[in-house]
């Protein structure tokens, strides 16, 4: 099937998440939505507030039926799902906006659902394994577990506290009839993708916005695979697409959320920019003129990355002159040298955790609530990006060189993560010995020749990572 079916909820909101081209040809998810630039995607505030009050209210009525089962829990899903619906109007819109107009309405919800959960729930006496086994809305599953005695005696096991997002049968209805059987790798690297070795109850789920995996990234440095949460017009939802139906099935060993659709591990940074022309067009022509879409793909040269990704709209920002000049002839080693400055390798940077490539058998470097900093070595020679990243649980803001905002965070792929900027990053210019940033002052094509002349002297006809 074609990867255009995918391309609407991927970018909606605070993340997106395209499923891998490998599984994504056997396996297919339904959308209803149609694609639409970033700044078309913000709500009213009287949406916001019915959707977000409607949401609170299903998560306790979902707590409230929770008896440690599938059975019970999604026996009443159905009816709170329709409750949420009918009050959402089909208005989609960015859970970021709401967030930050709304943290107190989102501390309060996050309060009641702690207090619901912790005063509503029984003595669990079954492991995950067994719940998901003896439920009958996820037979389906059950019988992939049952292929593989590793994942069977995991999900059984005390190793940890394992987070199941279990898909129910209804889920696997979303796969063509004529779709040809993924290999038996395949099929155990998508169970993999939908289990975390860390406890997340649903408060947790709702404070975090990503979730380290079982499935080993190939392309990160062998460190989780993770999935990203998000707020939006379904409820919380996993990598964007899949709706969360059913929350705190507690086991023995952990805790079971019911997903209504399959989670795909993503494909890498490049393909996702390739995919989404609506957004990332000019970066993408930007990229293969340059020669840097060919190296930044070949991910056998780096472990992980992360990638500054502007908009189509940031680079309309720069205005026509600039544009004009950076895509001629004669401004392409100035458009390479400032795309470099938007790549950082080996280091990949999502809101809420941190991977270095050289820190072997580091799983999870988390980012800690309150502030945290760091500084970035893109590819464009000595040039650092200062990163800082204000964090409250799942409010979050990251700044770029003190300036420009991440506009929408943590977009998972298989190779690091793409972060999309507000504009497009500028290198500093030093002034009397002192490096000057830039803080969206108007620019002049001399101007940029300036800032980024003394990195296209020794440019080669060739380019190599």
């Amino acid at each position: 099937m074609k990867y255009s079916t995918l391309l609407p909820f991927a970018a909606l909101a605070t993340a997106f998440v395209i499923p891998d081209d490998e599984v994504m040809s056997q396996v297919a998810i339904e959308s209803d939505r149609s694609a639409k630039p970033v700044q078309d995607r913000l709500p009213s505030s009287s949406d916001v507030h019915n959707v977000i009050s409607e949401v609170g209210n299903t998560f306790n009525d979902l707590l409230d039926s929770s008896k440690n089962a599938f059975d019970d829990v999604l026996d009443n899903v159905e009816a709170a799902a329709q409750k949420t619906r009918k009050s959402c109007h089909g208005a989609a819109f960015n859970a970021k906006s709401w967030l930050d107009s709304k943290s107190a309405d989102v501390e309060q919800k996050l309060k009641d659902v702690e207090s619901m959960k912790h005063g509503h729930h029984h003595k669990p006496n079954k492991t995950v394994y067994e719940l998901i086994s003896g439920s009958k809305y996820t037979t389906k599953l059950a019988a992939l577990i049952n292929e593989y005695e590793d994942l069977v005696k995991l999900l059984n096991g005390t190793a940890a506290n394992y987070t199941v997002f279990a898909p129910i049968d209804k889920a696997f209805e979303k796969i063509p009839d004529d779709a040809p059987k993924p290999s038996k790798e395949q099929l155990k690297n998508v169970l993999l993708y939908h289990t975390s070795a860390d406890f997340y109850p649903a408060g947790r789920v709702l404070v975090t916005h990503t979730i380290p995996t079982l499935l080993d990234g190939e392309h990160i440095g062998g460190k989780p695979q993770r999935l990203s949460t998000n707020i939006g017009i379904k409820g919380l939802t996993v990598n964007f697409y899949s709706r969360i139906i059913a929350i705190d099935i507690f086991g023995t060993n952990g805790v079971i959320h019911g997903v209504d659709s399959l989670l795909i591990p993503p494909p890498k940074a490049a393909e996702v920019i390739q995919l989404l022309p609506g957004e990332f067009s000019t970066l993408e022509l930007g990229l293969e003129k340059t020669g840097l879409f060919k190296a930044i793909n070949d991910t056998s040269t780096h472990n992980g990355g992360t990638i500054f990704a502007p908009s189509n709209f940031a680079f309309q920002k720069l205005g026509p002159k600039i544009n004009a000049f950076l895509f001629s002839k004669y401004g392409l080693k100035y458009l390479k040298a400032l795309l470099e400055y938007h790549v950082v390798q080996d280091q990949t940077l999502y809101s809420d955790a941190f991977y270095k490539a050289e820190s072997k058998g580091v799983k999870d470097a988390s980012i800690p609530k309150g502030f945290f900093h760091v500084d970035l070595q893109t590819l464009l020679e000595d040039k650092s990006l200062s990163i800082d990243v204000a964090r409250y649980g799942r409010l979050i803001s990251i700044k770029i060189n003190a300036f420009s905002t991440v506009t929408i965070e943590d977009g998972i792929v298989a190779d690091g993560v793409i972060q999309v900027v507000s504009n497009v990053l500028i290198p500093p210019k030093k002034v009397e010995g002192v490096e000057k940033k830039w803080e969206g002052e108007d620019l002049e094509v001399e101007d940029l020749i300036e800032r980024l002349g003394p990195f296209t002297e020794t440019e080669s006809d060739t380019y190599e990572l």
